[in-house]
């Protein structure tokens, strides 16, 4: 046998790991992160991007149509209301494409860009960036925290500490307020929670949500993405080496190492030194405090921190900048990343395949629902004409934002005596019950169970017929 077995090379990473507390628990489940500032194009439109989409969740409870709440996720009443459209549990098909369009967008994302959903938009990483803002406008920068946190309770750092917290609370409740005003009217909502006029529930869900975002991106923060979050998990499964990720360049930083920043870039070599000064930035401004000269790692959030923390240092030394930058495994190895690939691609299709099947449904939605109940007490009785009767209850949803008339009518029954309304007023997005019966002469009818039509049908604003023929069954014998 001549042939050998080829051999890989996997010898371990050391990974960067904060350093244990000094405290004397036992038990140390981590030890705090202080994210130190960073300014760089990346931060700059991070902090755009995430006010964009703050802004946005704060406003949509606040705007009205047509008189109430655009926006309103009713669910006691079991209604979802978004400007003119009216969402009942019978529509629960269309919220389930619309989280498969989502889940596939977000594949799609991962695949092209990593976890950038993490770093840009996730309500966890902007909360936390918001509250790391305020202890660095109350407590001072990374090292005065530090200094801070190490020194005695004393009266400075009481009211710093009072000061913080205070403001943290209360963007949570301004937070946990806002979300609860998408599920029950905001006005009514800040009105009677200040003034103690508010339901059990209502109450109840402001202080559970302002004590889980304050908890969260007070305290939990890095743990919530790390440890809880299970899109760190699986995300590694939609990676491939043409994925663009936060990465730094081996070849070009190694070795590591201190130099008088007057040493001209093109002698490096010659001292055998490459371009990472081992400054340690890119772990100090890390909101998850990894190295990420180490290699991709899971914890990573693609926020592009260090990117703007290297950059910043390689600008000050005149070295290129780019020494941490979002690129591929390919790219690193000095070959050419493929953005069109088979995998991307294929994403792609599907995700276009769910939003066209998303559209189809919406399209084909019809606004107007009929639900018939019949009348469980009897089968049928014999009126004083001699007719046989059947007892039903008529539930008409009017899915629509708009007040409308609609007519009834019996199909499949012949010479059938109607006893009801056959013309009814429903209000835009409600529910209008009626009992009606329907009656027929015995000789009519030619089997003991015969199936019938409701007929129910109305005009829109253009005049276009709108009508539902539901189906159930008149009983005789």
């Amino acid at each position: 046998m001549t042939n050998q077995i080829p051999v890989k090379d996997v010898t371990p990473v050391k990974v960067h790991k904060p350093k244990r507390s000094n405290q004397n628990d036992s038990y140390t489940p981590r030890s705090r992160i202080y994210v130190r500032a960073v300014e760089g194009s990346l931060e700059t439109f991070r902090r755009f991007f995430g006010l964009i989409f703050l802004g946005i969740f704060a406003i949509i409870p606040w705007i009205s149509y047509n008189g109430s709440q655009a926006v309103l996720l009713d669910i006691a009443e079991q209604r979802f209301t978004l400007f003119s459209l009216t969402l009942w549990p019978q529509d629960l098909t269309l919220l389930a494409w619309l989280l498969i369009v989502a889940a596939y967008a977000l594949f799609f994302v991962t695949t092209f860009a990593g976890r950038v959903w993490c770093g840009f938009m996730c309500p966890q990483t902007t909360w936390t960036f918001i509250y790391i803002w305020f202890e660095e406008q109350i407590e001072g920068s990374r090292n005065k925290r530090m200094k801070l946190d190490q020194r005695p309770m004393d009266f400075d750092k009481f009211w710093r500490k009072t000061l913080k917290h205070t403001a943290w609370i209360l963007v949570a409740l301004l937070t946990a307020l806002t979300f609860v005003g998408y599920f029950t009217p905001i006005d009514a909502l800040f009105l009677g929670f200040f003034t103690f006029d508010v339901s059990f529930w209502a109450g109840f869900s402001v202080i559970f949500f302002t004590v889980c975002t304050y908890g969260n991106a007070g305290w939990m923060r890095e743990i919530m993405c790390t440890h809880i979050c299970p899109y760190a998990r699986f995300q590694s499964a939609m990676f491939d080496k043409d994925t663009f990720t936060v990465a730094y360049d081996p070849s070009r930083g190694e070795q590591r190492g201190p130099r008088p920043r007057k040493l001209p870039h093109d002698e490096l070599a010659d001292k055998g030194l490459g371009d990472c000064i081992d400054c340690n930035l890119c772990v100090q401004v890390c909101p998850t405090g990894i190295d990420i000269r180490n290699g991709l790692q899971y914890e990573c959030i693609n926020c592009g921190a260090c990117v703007d923390a290297c950059n910043g240092v390689m600008e000050k030394m005149n070295y290129p900048k780019g020494l941490i930058s979002f690129t591929s495994e390919h790219e690193l190895n000095g070959g050419k990343t493929h953005i069109i690939r088979p995998k991307l691609i294929g994403y792609f299709v599907v995700l276009m395949v769910m939003v066209g099947l998303l559209a189809y449904e919406m399209a084909t939605r019809s606004s107007l629902e009929v639900d018939i109940i019949r009348d469980r007490n009897s089968l049928y009785r014999e009126t004083n004409q001699g007719l046989i009767e059947n007892v039903y209850t008529l539930k008409i949803l009017n899915k629509s934002q708009d007040d409308r008339t609609f007519s009834i009518t019996v199909k499949g029954l012949p010479d059938y005596e109607f006893y009801g309304d056959q013309t009814v007023f429903v209000r835009g997005g409600e529910v209008f019950s009626i009992p009606v019966s329907v009656a027929t002469d015995a000789y009519n009818l030619e089997e003991r169970v015969t199936d019938i039509f409701i007929h129910v049908q109305t005009q829109d604003k253009d005049g276009t017929l709108i009508e539902v023929n539901e189906p159930t069954r008149f009983l005789y014998r």
